[in-house]
């Protein structure tokens, strides 16, 4: 089975960086400089930032959709991050250095498969989820933090 993961458009963040640290926290964000490498994973460059680097931790409705698994979370995004765009059937390595939970949805947002894996066997389980018709798409978070960190689909 073949799956397609996506990063989030840069665009998307690109004016909380603009903002004042006062302002971001009025919208519940945070000006952060990475201080560890691994530990900043960026949505849009699906990297982790290198230490000195200046992002934004913010909430991000990672599921919108009319359903009780409606859900937002925080995540990280890098200042002048270009958005990734990886293969077919590539993982990036800011996902395959992790423990990650993945969960196929269906077209009715409606969660159908759930599992803990490590980033090293994400591509093996992907191909599993989407071994199921009754999954549209997968969303994969960081275990431990439980930030969402990608979207993936068939």
């Amino acid at each position: 089975m073949s799956f397609q993961i996506h990063a989030l458009a840069g665009r998307d963040f690109e004016d909380l960086f603009a903002l004042s640290d006062a302002d971001l926290k009025h919208i519940g964000a945070l000006r952060v400089t990475a201080d560890s490498k691994p530990g900043f994973p960026c949505r849009v460059s699906l990297q982790d930032a290198n230490i000195g680097d200046e992002l934004i931790l913010t909430n991000f409705k990672h599921l919108p959709e009319n359903s009780p698994y409606q859900a937002s979370h925080a995540i990280y995004v890098r200042k002048g991050a270009c958005q990734a765009k990886p293969d077919r059937n590539e993982v990036p390595q800011s996902l395959s250095l992790r423990v990650l939970s993945v969960r196929g949805f269906g077209n009715d947002h409606l969660l159908k498969e759930a599992d803990l894996v490590d980033g090293k066997t994400l591509a093996a389980k992907l191909d599993a989820l989407f071994a199921n018709p009754a999954i549209d798409y997968a969303h994969i978070h960081n275990a431990k933090q439980g930030c969402f960190a990608a979207k993936a689909t068939r």
